[in-house]
């Protein structure tokens, strides 16, 4: 580990950018290289100062106490951007603990060789909930490049609820279900039952899934493309009745080459699971 006291500039405000979007001190001191104490030294000179550099002459203690600022100043911001760190807003996940890691990366591993003609024999299915009301909250992360499912920049959070409604689908190679708006989503026990009647009545062959792997389905970009899609309606939505319809309207509307894209890109899913140990991935 290098025992240098101070970066070069460039790098001390990619170490600040780290710092500034929640990753530790430590973490980033072993990322760069470098002693924890020169992370720790240039944290606190940018707390002080807004800046990364020492003045000419200036002992290594010496802060400039009249700086003092909270948030990012715009010289500070410029320095950030030459780094290469941008603000913006984090990914959102579910939560995965270790044992869904070992999981996802297992399963990754025995399906990595599938071919397209393996993948046209399955059809992708998920449920999920159609709100009247979006999210506007905006909460921005300093981040490098290629760099957003990182654990450091993803906030997780557990599904909630909102006036809308709950929908069923399926996607293949070649075609689709129909969507299945679900009236009562408060009966999931026998929903699932009921699911599970029809695929043994119909002798369709259920594939396990791992465990809060949403990237794993390409249906979960169906899902996004719908919603974007019924936002940029002339008229979105303003009651439960028309939000059926244009739910309705807009899957039947979805260009089925697209669909068919998304399920091409299975093999890229794996390899990104593969790379990351079973973490989030960029899907």
């Amino acid at each position: 580990m290098s025992q240098q006291r101070d970066l070069p500039e460039s790098m001390a405000w990619r170490v600040i950018g780290r710092l500034k979007s929640g990753q530790t001190q430590r973490s980033v001191a072993d990322s760069v290289g470098v002693a924890r104490s020169v992370v720790a030294r240039l944290w606190n000179r940018f707390q002080e100062t807004g800046n990364v550099r020492r003045r000419p002459g200036a002992a290594a203690k010496t802060v400039a106490l009249g700086h003092r600022t909270k948030g990012v100043q715009p010289n500070s911001t410029y320095r950030l951007h030459e780094g290469g760190f941008y603000a913006r807003r984090p990914m959102v996940c579910i939560p995965l603990t270790p044992r869904h890691r070992v999981a996802r990366r297992r399963w990754a591993a025995e399906h990595r060789d599938w071919e397209q003609h393996d993948w046209s024999q399955v059809l992708f299915t998920d449920e999920s909930r159609f709100s009247l009301e979006r999210d506007t909250r905006h909460v921005l992360v300093w981040r490098d490049r290629g760099t957003r499912n990182n654990p450091a920049f993803v906030r997780e959070r557990s599904q909630y609820r909102r006036a809308g409604w709950m929908v069923w689908g399926g996607i293949s190679i070649g075609g689709r279900t129909d969507l299945h708006i679900i009236r009562n989503d408060t009966l999931t026990g026998r929903r699932a039952r009921l699911v599970e009647n029809m695929l043994e009545a119909e002798t369709i062959q259920r594939m396990e899934w791992p465990a809060c792997s949403p990237d794993l389905n390409p249906i979960e970009h169906v899902w996004d493309i719908l919603g974007r899609r019924i936002v940029a309606r002339p008229r979105p939505p303003a009651t439960v009745r028309d939000l059926e319809i244009a739910l309705l309207e807009e899957w039947n509307s979805i260009p089925q080459s697209l669909i068919d894209n998304l399920i091409a890109s299975m093999e890229n899913r794996f390899a990104a699971v593969l790379a990351v140990r079973g973490d989030h991935t960029p899907y």
